[in-house]
Formats: C-alpha cells, sequence, structure tokens
C-alpha cells in the first residue's frame, strides 16, 4: 500500500497518479474519508476509555447509595467503551480496505494506456530475411522441423495453449535457464528453487488477489494459488521480519514454474507458444532502501539488457505507460525483442520498483536509527522460457530450417548448430 503520510499531506499527488494511470480519483476520497471516520472512531474510544477510568476511581471512594448508582452508571459505560471499540475495529478495518485500494504512485511513468509507452532506446537492428533471400519461418514450424516443439500432443492430454517441449527444445529450455543462473551468480544474487503454490497473504501481500479472477488458478480446497511469477512467493520471502540493514540490498535469482489463465486474451497469440498457461521463469527478486531503490531499477534493466545481448537478439527498451502498470508498481521497464515472422517486437522482460508498496502489506522493515522503516522491493525478469525460445529460433533460423546457437549458450546445447530432424 502507499504511504499513509503522502495520502494525508499531499492527496492531490495520489489522485495526479490515479488520473496518469487512467483510472478514477475516488478511491482517494474513500481512503481520506475513511481515515477521517477511523481518527473520529479512535477518539470516541479514546474518551470513552478515560470516562470508564474516572468512573472507576469514583466508585472506589463512595459509599453507600452513592455508589450503588455510580455502578450502574458505570455498567451501562461500559457497555458504550465496548460498542466504541467494535466501531474503531470497524473503522481500522475499513481505512485498510480504502488504502489497499489505491495502487503504487505512478509519479514518473508516462500517463496514458498500453500503447501510451516511451521508448527509450533500441539495440541492435532485425534481420533483413529479404536482403538474404529466405522467407523467415516461424516458431511453431521451426519447432517441428527441429522436434523441439509438440503442440498437438500438448493439447491432446492438457487443453489448449498447453505444449511439450522435446529433444533440443528442452536442451534450450536448460540451457537458459543454466545461462540466466550464471549470470545472476556473478552478479551477486542468491539463487533460489521458488514454490510455485503461495497462501492468500503472499498474493494479497504482494497486489496480485485482485486479479484471481482473471488471471490466477486457486486451488480451492486447499486456499492455495499458483503463482503466475516467482515475484509473489520472493516478496513474500521475508514477511513479517525486520532486517539488519548491512545486509541491504539482498538480491535473489528465483527459478519456478508460472501459471496464468490467460483468460483475458481470447483470439491473442493462439498459435505457438508465446502466450500459455504454465511456462519456467527465472526472475530477479531485490530488497533494498527506498532511496536506492531507483538505482537498482537501472541496474535490473542493465542485467535484462546484458541477457538478451548474449541470446544476440534485436531489441527495444520502453518505459511502461502508467495505465499498463499493475497496482504495485511505481515504474516498470520492458524489454521487447524483435520477432520476425510478427514484425514487431514482443515482450521478453520486465523490470518493476515497487518501492515499499508491498513491503507495507508484507510488514517488511530494516532497522535504522529513527526505528524501522519499510524496505523497498523490485522484481525484473531474468528470462522467461517459452518467449526466449521463440525469439532464439525466429531470429537465428537458417534457410534449411536449422538455428544457429548463440555463442554463449552453446557450452550448455554442447553444439554451433540445431540441426533439422524432418526435411
Amino acid at each position: 500500500m502507499i504511504d499513509p503520510r503522502i495520502l494525508r499531506e499531499d492527496p492531490d499527488r495520489v489522485r495526479a497518479s490515479q488520473e496518469r494511470r487512467g483510472a478514477s480519483s475516488d478511491v482517494v476520497d474513500r481512503a481520506l474519508s475513511a481515515d477521517s471516520a477511523r481518527r473520529a472512531a479512535i477518539a470516541d474510544f479514546e474518551a470513552k476509555r478515560a470516562e470508564q477510568k474516572q468512573m472507576g476511581k469514583k466508585v472506589a471512594q463512595a459509599k453507600g447509595e452513592e455508589k450503588q448508582q455510580l455502578l450502574a452508571e458505570v455498567k451501562d459505560l461500559a457497555a458504550a467503551v465496548k460498542q466504541a471499540e467494535a466501531a474503531q475495529g470497524v473503522a481500522e478495518e475499513e481505512w485498510k480496505k480504502a488504502l489497499k485500494a489505491i495502487p503504487n504512485l505512478a509519479d514518473d511513468a508516462p500517463a496514458g494506456g498500453e500503447d501510451d509507452f516511451v521508448l527509450i532506446e533500441k539495440v541492435g537492428k532485425p534481420r533483413d530475411f529479404e536482403a538474404e533471400g529466405f522467407e523467415p519461418r516461424d516458431h511453431v514450424e521451426l519447432g517441428k522441423l527441429l522436434g523441439a516443439i509438440d503442440l498437438e500432443r500438448g493439447a491432446k492430454v492438457s487443453g489448449s495453449r498447453f505444449y511439450f517441449l522435446t529433444g533440443v527444445g528442452a536442451e534450450l529450455e536448460f540451457a537458459l535457464i543454466n545461462l540466466a543462473m550464471e549470470q545472476a551468480r556473478e552478479a551477486g544474487f542468491t539463487q533460489v528453487i521458488a514454490p510455485a503454490l503461495v497462501r492468500p497473504e503472499a498474493m494479497e501481500g504482494t497486489g496480485f488477489l485482485d486479479q484471481v479472477d482473471d488471471g490466477v488458478y486457486k486451488i480451492e480446497d486447499d486456499d492455495l494459488y499458483l503463482v503466475g511469477t516467482s515475484e509473489v512467493p520472493m516478496a513474500a520471502y521475508h514477511s513479517d521480519e525486520i532486517l539488519d540493514p548491512d545486509t541491504l540490498p539482498r538480491r535473489y535469482a528465483a527459478f519456478s514454474s508460472c501459471f496464468r489463465k490467460e483468460a483475458g486474451s481470447a483470439g491473442k497469440d493462439t498459435k505457438g507458444i508465446i502466450r500459455v498457461h504454465q511456462f519456467e521463469k527465472v526472475e530477479m527478486f531485490v530488497y533494498t532502501t527506498l532511496e536506492e531503490s531507483y538505482a537498482e531499477h537501472q541496474r535490473l534493466l542493465e542485467w535484462e539488457k546484458a541477457f538478451l545481448d548474449k541470446l544476440e537478439l534485436a531489441y527495444q527498451v520502453i518505459d511502461v505507460a502508467a495505465g499498463d502498470l499493475g497496482p504495485s508498481a511505481l515504474r516498470k521497464f520492458d524489454c521487447e525483442a524483435w520477432i520476425p515472422t510478427q514484425g514487431k517486437y514482443r515482450e521478453l522482460t520486465s523490470a518493476s520498483n515497487c518501492t515499499t508498496f508491498q513491503a507495507r502489506r508484507l510488514d517488511i522493515r530494516a532497522r535504522t536509527e529513527n526505528g524501522t522503516t519499510p524496505v523497498a522491493t523490485l522484481n525484473g525478469t531474468l528470462t522467461a522460457i517459452t518467449r526466449a525460445i521463440v525469439a532464439v529460433l525466429e531470429t537465428h533460423q537458417q534457410p534449411d530450417g536449422s538455428v544457429r546457437v548463440p555463442k554463449a549458450l552453446q557450452k550448455w546445447l554442447g553444439r554451433e548448430v540445431l540441426e533439422p530432424i524432418q526435411k
């Protein structure tokens, strides 16, 4: 959640953020109203409680009929105190609910929706297949030629948007994971295998619970959720903890399977493995101070770019518009790789600064000279396997259907070229 002091002291800043997101500012007014009601309820309870204490002193000193009369009043006052305490509890819950309805402050993100991103840079040039004299195959055709992707059996076994990676397809996944983990280790990240099932508290704390109906799988009987990213378990990893500031930043590179309903993507990317229900990902996650989070955000982006450079891809970096941000993110940078057969750039990685938004919900703090303060959390995709495979296969294909292996992956795949098993 946002810092309540900002809401109280500068509500217009919060309204401006909502406007940048293309969202209603009604949540701001509701939260301010709930805060006022909460403060009034606290004052009423404390006043009645103080009166009750004073009355208790009078009873102790009174005698006879006066004492009996005061005892009757004490009984009535005790009921009023209990009622005021209950009202305070309700007001407190309404305040928390109203505050949690406000997304992070998108002060620096471009205003607008999905198409209003700002292009930061383009890296590399897309291959000119026409100049090379052949029509590029898409990753589905290449996957068949290489014996790497089996969509038909994926659909037979599990339904649409499922797949098997076989042969060099499976090898390519492991190679990408190994390359990502190697880079993360060299950058000082602690490697983690994260659980793919989490409790509701983790989902709520990271801001994903509101997306359950559209994008998240829930196991009703066990009250557990399948994660769409290991950001969720990693954000909750230090929940309810006070961290030593000398240990910050804490950097983790987490591997997990990821699951997404893709309920809102009917008709989008129905062919191939760009938009699927299950995939694997290596996610960078960082705990640091609020002050340092902005520089750390840039470092995450540079690590993502370095990985895409190792895959020898052409890509662009965009500053995502406020209306396309999740509720937790203050700002997000996406790296989008050029997909030849689609003739456009597609998202491969994202890096988000969530500042103290998630830490406030999950009660993750650092001890400072002035007490404890919420830490900042950041996340960044190092590699999302299926999309990386799409980009590598289509970018480095050759006229005969073989695929040149980027140099950085060769030691993991043990070959320089992936050869077709079908002609």
